[in-house]
């Protein structure tokens, strides 16, 4: 019997709306968002009557999609689904954190806000952009990246997607190369460099705010977006590094599959990542969970 894999969406896929069906018809998804709540004021409007843009502004994005994540997955439990393993996309990776175990919810949720704050703060010192490549192998897009002085692949998404992190003046040089290669670039809108050395000041501000902050063993296995594997070895060092690391997540999901796993479940935000784990492997079951519809749907 194959294995299921709970995978939690990360920054980028918020929408005004998102986890009020679940908060409203889930009393696991309700306590979460009443959890945030109460740490922190206002995220309920946020998620549920928040304008886009500000959604968009990072310091309200991480802690938002943070609590639709964790609440998606809380309330698939309740139906009595429990995963084999937990993955998230970089922001989502807290979410895995705290559903594994690791983190208490509480914990998790400052965590998240604190990071956000960090990576904030970094964006605005260290002035990058981002872009999505398509139609080019990632060893392609890390060549056309060594040509530039501040240009780093730093999510690695499907055979044929690679995010690309660059200097705000080599992001359109490095776009152009792209095309001059027959692959396609788009740039993202982002405020920052993120999972490239341009978060190195977050990553140590991350690692300080994590030596008052206490991690557990997981109770069900955390693969990293930094090595493709379980959580292994110093946790702390793993997570700070995380916002400064390219995620390496078509990876993770060939070893998820080659651990047997073959169904994966999105819980949270959006369908990104249940879009990528196709394109990785058509053979894997993948479906997002982010409305009582879904959730209803599930068997």
């Amino acid at each position: 019997m194959g294995k299921t894999v709970f995978v939690f969406s990360g920054q980028g896929a918020q929408y005004p709306g998102m986890g009020k069906t679940l908060y409203e018809n889930s009393p696991a998804a309700k306590a979460v968002f009443d959890m945030a709540e109460s740490i922190r004021p206002g995220t309920i409007r946020q998620c549920f009557e928040g304008t886009k843009e500000e959604l968009s502004v990072t310091i309200n994005t991480q802690p938002c999609v943070f609590t639709a994540d964790l609440a998606a997955a809380a309330a698939v439990q309740e139906k009595g689904i429990r995963p084999d393993f937990v993955a998230g996309f970089s922001l989502g990776e807290i979410a895995a954190l705290a559903f594994a175990g690791m983190l208490s919810y509480e914990d998790a949720f400052r965590l998240v806000c604190r990071r956000a704050e960090v990576m904030d703060k970094a964006a605005n010192e260290n002035k990058g952009a981002m872009a999505a490549v398509m139609k080019l192998t990632p060893e392609k897009v890390e060549q056309i990246c060594s040509e530039f002085e501040k240009a780093y692949p730093v999510n690695y998404n499907s055979p044929a997607q690679t995010v690309v992190a660059a200097a705000e003046d080599e992001i359109d040089g490095l776009c152009a190369r792209v095309k001059e290669e027959k692959g396609k670039a788009v740039k993202l809108a982002v405020s920052g460099a993120f999972h490239s050395p341009f978060m190195s000041s977050a990553a140590d501000a991350l690692a300080e705010y994590l030596e008052g902050v206490e991690l557990k063993d997981p109770e069900i296995p955390v693969y990293s977006n930094v090595t493709a594997q379980p959580y292994e070895g110093d946790y702390k060092a793993l997570v700070a590094a995380q916002v400064k690391s390219p995620v390496k997540w078509q990876k993770t999901v060939e070893n998820l599959a080659q651990q047997g796993a073959d169904s994966f479940i999105e819980v949270g935000v959006g369908k990104t990542l249940t879009g990528l784990i196709r394109k990785i492997d058509s053979e894997l079951k993948a479906v997002n969970i982010e409305t009582k519809e879904g959730l209803d749907a599930l068997e």
